[in-house]
């Protein structure tokens, strides 16, 4: 056994009753979950031939030959963020659908070098927190990105920035489509081609790291400091309680 490399091994800012030290046991899965995965599409255009939507179709076929259970949310009628209530029908669909799925793609075409406002509305209607459930947090993600010209990666990186914030795992492939308008057939089919088979890659990817992380998410991004907030929030009503 190696030397410790400080004498002083003491943590005078440390809550020790809340210090966790992680443990391959505690990684492991005693009885892994049956259920198919469980897999929320979304895309950031509603063109009538909208290449976000028939990229988004091209993957859900591939997750579905892999076995996932898939939805795709359709974002016409969803209202712009804070011009309705969270009551808005739409909104409460896409909710339930973010509350009810396992991981998540998110496909947006490239728009003044950024993700689309179809796109980040969206997301931004998904909160990070609801009373005491985080609808995103744990969960996986890919995402997914079409351009009208040549490759770019503008929108997929602003997308794992907000994958990051919303406290998901966002596996490390991704795909971009470049002039996206060629890689598709007359009836909504993509071509073969280097592009479909990186779609191909990030289907797969999504699938493993959601076989591999779903029933294992509330230990994964479980925080030290969240749990001493807590501990804290409760320290605080009690005394409250008690005066």
């Amino acid at each position: 056994m190696s030397e410790p490399l400080f004498a002083d091994a003491t943590f005078p800012a440390l809550r020790a009753d809340l210090f966790d030290v992680p443990t391959q046991e505690r990684l492991a899965v005693l009885a892994p979950s049956q259920h198919r995965p469980r897999i929320l599409m979304l895309y950031g255009s509603l063109r009538e031939r909208s290449y976000s939507r028939l990229l988004t179709f091209e993957a859900a076929r591939l997750l579905e030959a892999m076995g996932a259970e898939v939805r795709i949310f359709n974002p016409s009628g969803l209202p712009l963020p804070d011009d309705a209530p969270d009551t808005h029908p739409k909104v409460q669909e896409l909710r339930e659908l973010a509350a009810w799925s396992e991981g998540m793609v998110w496909t947006s075409p490239e728009r003044h070098g950024a993700m689309t406002g179809v796109m980040k509305a969206q997301i931004d209607w998904i909160p990070l927190s609801s009373g005491a459930v985080r609808p995103t947090q744990g969960k996986t993600l890919a995402v997914m990105q079409v351009s009208g010209g040549s490759q770019s990666f503008n929108a997929v990186n602003q997308m794992r920035v907000l994958g990051r914030w919303m406290r998901m795992l966002t596996i490390p492939n991704q795909s971009s489509v470049a002039k996206a308008f060629g890689e598709f057939t007359e009836d909504g089919r993509m071509k073969p081609s280097s592009f479909y088979d990186r779609v191909v890659d990030v289907m797969e990817e999504l699938f493993k790291f959601t076989l591999l992380t779903r029933d294992l998410g509330p230990y994964l991004v479980d925080r030290y400091s969240e749990r001493k907030e807590s501990a804290d929030e409760l320290s605080r009503r009690v005394n409250q309680r008690a005066i």
